[in-house]
């Protein structure tokens, strides 16, 4: 997947500006794709030059001029071949992992603080999700979204999202408990 493809998703909402689209990014994708704001505005510089997407400017005062992006049909033809091209298995590539793989024992403290700060950023992460959960749904349960609503997709992507930070607590949790009783036992 390319960040034009997340671009493009992204733009299905509606027009946005690319600081729009960077905190929609935040709000929304992070939970399957990451990018800098450097990286997104090169892209949609692309994206203009491609066709793939409008580009409108929208003085404003006391401000800096925005640069508001809408897809084009070009745009949805791209996308609509992603969207229908067979997915590529999902890869991991944690930097954690690696350093609970390379642990020694007498690292276990040190780690240990580490897990305790991406616990405290994946509750934080799942909190935030469950709270855009709780807007996307307005009071609806969620069958009734589901029939209603008129694009499930962010719907459907923030539940892995949520899932997925739920397995990262309770594996981080296990892992605490783990190098825990390891201390405690070396003590």
């Amino acid at each position: 997947m390319a960040l034009r493809d997340a671009v493009l998703a992204a733009l299905l909402e509606g027009e946005a500006s690319g600081y729009d689209l960077a905190k929609g990014f935040d709000a929304s994708v992070a939970n399957f794709w990451m990018t800098t704001p450097q990286q997104l505005y090169k892209e949609l510089d692309r994206m203009a030059a491609d066709g793939l997407i409008d580009t409108r400017v929208v003085e404003q005062e006391r401000r800096p001029n925005k640069r508001l992006h809408s897809i084009t049909p070009a745009g949805r033809t791209a996308l609509r071949e992603f969207v229908t091209a067979p997915a590529k298995p999902t890869t991991i590539r944690d930097e954690l992992l690696v350093q609970v793989q390379g642990m020694q024992n007498e690292d276990a403290p040190a780690m240990r603080g580490t897990l305790a700060e991406r616990l405290e950023w994946s509750t934080a992460k799942l909190a935030r999700y469950e709270r855009l959960r709780a807007r996307l749904l307005n009071g609806r349960s969620e069958h009734a979204y589901l029939e209603e609503a008129e694009r499930i997709g962010p719907y459907l992507t923030l539940l892995r999202g949520i899932s997925f930070e739920q397995e990262n607590i309770r594996w981080i949790e296990f892992t605490l408990a783990t190098l825990g009783r390891r201390l405690a036992a070396d003590a």
